[in-house]
C-alpha cells in the first residue's frame, strides 16, 4: 500500500517531515470505519454492548510489474473482522482464514459476504459464521467468542444444490440469518437472474432466486424446504431484521432491465415486510441508492441494518478508500455506516456519508486498549501478533509498519477529573523510536513522549512506561511515532495510562 508524506520545509539543513497522511478516514469523520485495509459485503453482530463487522476479505492484487490492478475477487477466502463499543474507534481482529488448503473449511475455496449470528445453546454462548463458497453453496463455523477461535463442524456446506427448495436459485450465496426472540434460527440467501446471457424482462423483473430457510435448533444444520421470497428485481445481498414485530427482508436490486415506477432502481437496497418469518413478503420501496450517488464510485451495493444502543444503523460499503489512493475504486471496497430512522414502520430512505455517525461513548484510557484501536491514522499497518491478545488470548493484532511522521489516533477518551499521569505500552522493535503523545490533534499539547528501546525482535514484547503531564477531562489522543527516516520502528500492541506511575486505574 502506498502512503503520502508530506513534506513541509527544511529546517538546520533537515528535511522536516510532517505526519503522514490519512487515506480517506479523515479525523472528525466516522466513514470509512477503517482504512489501513479493505472490507466488503459487512455484516453486523450485536454482542454484549459491541458491534462486529464481519467482511469479505478485499486485498490488493498486482499485476507483473507491482501495479495494483482491477479486483478480481480472487483474494475472498478470508473474512476481516472488526469491533467497537462506540462506532468511531475501531478494534481490528485480523482475518479469519476460513476457506482454502490451510483454511479452517478446507473443502471450501472461497467466503464471499459472511453473516454472523449468537445464541445461546444449554445455557452456553455460540457464535456461528456463515458463508458463501464463491456462489455453489453456504458454510458455517462456529466459536464461542464473536472474535473466535473457529470450527468447521460440518466438514461440508449447509446449503447446497441438494437443499430442498433451492431449485431455481442462479447464485447460492449472500447468507443473512436471524435469531427470533423465541430462539428460532432461520437463514437468507441466493441471487442472480436466470435466462443466461440474454434475460427476459419477466425474469430481470422477478427472478425469483431469493430464499428463505428455518434452522436447526443448533443453528448448523436445515429443516423442511427454502421457500422463495418474491422480492421485484432482486440480484443478491439478502438482509433481514425485526421491527416492531414485523421481518423487514432486504437486498441490492438488480441492473438489467427496465426497472418500472414504484420498483427499486438498479443497485439499490430495497425492501419488504412479512409478519412471518418465512414471508410471504410484501414490497414496500428503496431505501439506499447505489453508492455512486453518494461517493462518485459505483459498483454494487451490499448492506446489514442492525439495532444498537437504542439506535438503528445500516452498514455497507463503498469503493472510498481505494478512490481515495488509487484515483479509482478499481472495485475495491470499505465497510460505511450511517444511522437508519423510521417513519411510523416505514424505513426513511439513508442518505450516505463520509461524516457517517456520532460516538456514541467516551473511551475508558484507564484500561487495556489494543494499539489496533483505531479511530483514525496515517500510515500504518496491522499483523497477527505473537503476544496474548485482551479479549480472546490466542486472537490478538498489533500495529506495524511504523515509520518516523506515521501516526494513530483514538476519539473521545475521558480521562475524568481525577486525571493520568503516567502512560504504558507493549512494544516490540529491533530498532526504537519514540511514541508521542498529542491532545486533539497532531500537533496538539505533547502530555509526554514514551522513549521505545530496542526489545531484541519485532515479536519480543515489553512494557515500557513513562510519565505525562496530568491530563483531566475529554479529549482525541494522537500517538505520534518518531525516529529514524526510512527505517520501520517498532511494533504497537496495546497502551494504558494510569493515575500514577505505580499504575494505579482510574478506570
Amino acid at each position: 500500500m502506498v502512503f503520502v508524506m508530506l513534506w513541509v520545509g527544511v529546517l538546520n539543513g533537515q528535511v522536516v517531515q510532517a505526519e503522514t497522511a490519512a487515506i480517506a478516514k479523515t479525523p472528525g469523520n466516522s466513514n470509512p470505519l477503517m482504512d489501513h485495509k479493505l472490507g466488503a459485503d459487512p455484516s453486523a453482530l450485536v454482542y454484549n454492548g459491541r458491534v462486529y463487522i464481519y467482511m469479505s476479505s478485499d486485498a490488493y492484487e498486482y499485476d507483473s510489474n507491482g501495479k495494483i490492478k482491477s479486483n478480481s475477487f480472487s483474494n475472498l477466502n478470508k473474512v476481516h473482522l472488526i469491533s467497537s463499543d462506540d462506532m468511531v474507534n475501531w478494534t481490528d481482529h485480523g482475518a479469519i482464514p476460513v476457506a482454502g488448503p490451510s483454511g479452517i473449511a478446507k473443502w471450501a475455496s472461497g467466503s464471499w459476504a459472511p453473516a454472523a449470528a449468537h445464541k445461546k445453546i444449554n445455557g452456553q454462548d455460540k457464535f456461528f459464521l456463515y458463508f458463501a463458497n464463491g456462489a455453489g453453496g453456504i458454510g458455517v463455523l462456529t466459536a464461542d467468542s464473536p472474535i473466535g477461535p473457529w470450527a468447521d463442524p460440518l466438514g461440508k456446506a449447509l446449503v447446497s444444490r441438494s437443499t430442498p427448495g433451492v431449485s431455481g436459485v442462479v447464485w447460492l450465496f449472500d447468507p443473512a440469518v436471524l435469531v427470533d426472540d423465541n430462539g428460532s434460527g432461520y437463514l437468507y440467501f441466493g441471487g442472480g437472474i436466470p435466462g443466461g446471457d440474454n434475460p427476459t424482462q419477466n425474469q430481470w423483473a422477478n427472478p425469483k432466486t431469493a430464499r428463505a430457510i428455518k434452522l436447526s435448533n443448533d443453528m448448523i444444520h436445515t429443516e423442511g424446504s427454502a421457500q422463495l421470497i418474491d422480492a421485484p428485481f432482486f440480484f443478491e445481498d439478502s438482509g433481514i431484521h425485526k421491527y416492531n414485530g414485523k421481518y423487514y427482508y432486504s437486498y441490492c436490486s438488480n441492473f438489467g432491465g427496465n426497472h418500472p415506477a414504484g420498483s427499486p432502481p438498479s443497485g439499490e437496497i430495497a425492501y419488504m415486510v412479512s409478519d412471518n418469518p418465512m414471508g410471504p413478503f410484501t414490497y414496500v420501496k428503496s431505501i439506499l441508492r447505489n453508492p455512486s450517488v453518494f461517493f462518485g464510485v459505483g459498483g454494487n451495493n451490499h448492506h446489514t441494518i442492525f439495532h444498537f444502543n437504542n439506535k438503528w444503523y445500516i452498514t455497507y460499503h463503498a469503493q472510498t478508500v481505494s478512490k481515495a489512493l488509487l484515483g479509482d475504486g478499481m472495485g475495491y471496497r470499505s465497510p460505511h455506516i450511517n444511522e437508519l430512522t423510521y417513519s411510523g414502520n416505514e424505513i426513511v430512505p439513508v442518505q450516505g456519508t463520509m461524516r457517517g455517525v456520532s460516538q456514541i461513548k467516551n473511551l475508558n484510557p484507564y484500561q487495556r486498549t489494543e494499539a489496533e484501536t483505531i479511530g483514525w491514522n496515517g500510515g500504518i499497518l496491522t499483523e497477527v501478533s505473537q503476544a496474548p491478545g485482551g479479549m480472546v488470548s490466542s486472537v490478538n493484532m498489533n500495529v506495524t509498519d511504523i515509520h518516523n511522521g506515521d501516526w494513530v489516533a483514538v476519539g473521545n477518551a475521558d480521562f475524568r477529573a481525577t486525571g493520568a499521569t503516567s502512560f504504558k505500552a507493549n512494544v516490540a522493535s529491533t530498532v526504537g523510536g519514540q511514541i508521542e503523545i498529542h491532545l486533539d490533534s497532531p500537533t496538539g499539547q505533547v502530555i509526554g513522549t514514551l522513549n521505545v528501546s530496542p526489545t531484541g525482535g519485532n515479536q519480543v514484547w515489553r512494557l515500557q512506561e513513562t510519565n505525562v503531564n496530568r491530563v483531566t477531562g475529554v479529549h482525541n489522543i494522537y500517538f505520534m511515532f518518531k525516529g529514524a527516516n526510512g527505517q520501520r520502528l517498532f511494533n504497537f500492541d496495546y497502551w494504558q495510562f494510569a493515575t500514577s506511575s505505580s499504575g494505579g486505574d482510574a478506570g
